[in-house]
């Protein structure tokens, strides 16, 4: 059976963070692949409408050349609208009945378990993952499967007022993502 973590998220921009929790879960769960998943819409965050989808598919495109046996997954930005995740690793199982699924997530997101659509179905369809993050603690009533890792303190948000102010964003975001957002004017109107 192949085994292969979803790493889901705005990736608004993604980061070193999301690419040393993808590679930390890669080889403690010895997954086969873990794959970039890019939400259309959160239901627990507003739309930014100057970073478009395809300019967050393309940033995780660059993002994924960095660690191996990794892939951009785009179901959820095809299908359009609020990105739940049952709704999505239902329709992903069902078309890869002979995968087994690892859904990843931070400390932060495991503390708002209790607020996802269909979190009791969700648990029992895949093994759901959490990661620490600085200021977080892992706690939830939820099975899931705790990962020990090293953290790195950086947010999506941080970096977008990092680039809007011209400040250094090095070691936090890959070069060529931080190019991208340049030469697209990413995240310039939000000084």
């Amino acid at each position: 059976m192949k085994k292969i973590g979803i790493l889901g998220g705005t990736f608004n921009p993604p980061h070193m963070g999301h690419l040393l929790i993808a590679n930390e879960a890669k080889h403690a769960l010895h997954l086969d692949e873990v794959h970039f998943m890019p939400a259309a819409q959160s239901p627990f965050k507003n739309k930014n409408q100057q970073v478009t989808d395809n300019h967050r598919l393309e940033m995780v495109r660059l993002l994924s050349v960095y660690l191996p046996d990794s892939n951009v997954e785009t179901i959820e930005l095809e299908r359009g609208g609020l990105s739940y995740t049952f709704d999505t690793l239902k329709q992903l199982t069902e078309m890869n009945p002979t995968t087994e699924y690892s859904f990843i997530i931070g400390a932060d997101q495991a503390e708002k378990l209790a607020d996802w659509y269909c979190i009791d179905e969700l648990v029992h369809l895949v093994n759901v993952v959490v990661v620490p993050r600085p200021g977080y603690t892992v706690s939830t009533p939820y099975k899931v499967t705790t990962l020990s890792i090293p953290q790195l303190e950086v947010s999506s948000t941080e970096l977008r007022k990092r680039l809007a102010q011209g400040e250094t964003t090095r070691f936090l975001l890959p070069e060529d993502i931080a190019r991208y957002c340049e030469r697209n004017d990413l995240y310039v109107d939000e000084r």
